[in-house]
């Protein structure tokens, strides 16, 4: 009993780094409810494992006196454990349309890949105000699985929109027209230009994109997803 309650507090710790990005020990002991003893211990077993890594965090703006802190991110070995929703056949399946049909192929059936979820979203974020929007994207993100979240962006006047967690990554890597046609789509939804500053296929921790505030684009909605790829 005692060795499945640790499997559960370490599988926790791992799905906290997940739905969060880039953590401190100290951010999810307190997230958590567990002590830094604790947290340590799960943490030292999931590096063993390479199931994590630590990097150096990140600072935005002006940097205080001191080293940053150590921050605890997900490996690939670690993004499997979840699930991840590709496979060996998916990678040779799109580097045959590549070699056969040009890139501009695999861009087209990355568009189609996305065209349900633009169906599917519209509506919700049609109906929200405008300053919800990215969050209310943000939650139709989660339930469709990428642990999505949106805060204010801690460099610029607008909304950061984070997806932490990739169903595709290691095939992105390979394919960026699975990235790009994403972002197209949250363009769109949003209407307005946004910028995707980092991704999960790229090694980024988290696949980040900004979302500026005020400067919506008249137009940017102007065709059924379906029409487009038909």
């Amino acid at each position: 009993m005692a060795a499945e309650s640790h499997e559960r507090t370490r599988e926790r710790v791992a799905r906290a780094i997940l739905e969060n990005g880039p953590s401190t020990a100290v951010a999810l002991g307190e997230q958590l409810g567990l002590t830094p003893a604790a947290v340590r211990r799960h943490l030292d077993a999931l590096l063993a494992d390479g199931m994590i890594e630590g990097r150096q965090e990140r600072v935005y703006g002006q940097r205080g006196r001191g080293r940053p802190a150590k921050v605890f991110v997900l490996t690939d070995a670690g993004r499997d454990e979840f699930e991840q929703a590709y496979d060996d056949l998916a990678v040779h399946a799109l580097r045959f349309l590549a070699d056969t049909g040009g890139e501009g192929l695999v861009a087209e059936f990355a568009r189609h890949r996305v065209a349900d979820l633009e169906s599917r979203y519209r509506p919700l974020i049609d109906a929200a105000r405008p300053e919800e929007r990215t969050a209310v994207l943000a939650a139709a993100l989660s339930a469709d699985g990428y642990a999505a979240s949106a805060a204010e962006s801690p460099v610029t006047d607008g909304e950061q929109l984070c997806q932490h967690h990739c169903p595709v990554a290691h095939v992105a890597e390979q394919f960026p027209q699975l990235c790009e046609a994403e972002t197209e789509v949250f363009a769109r939804l949003l209407n307005t230009h946004v910028q995707r500053i980092a991704t999960i296929a790229h090694g980024d921790g988290v696949c980040t994109t900004h979302v500026p505030r005020g400067i919506e684009v008249t137009g940017q909605h102007t065709e059924d997803p379906a029409e487009r790829i038909s």
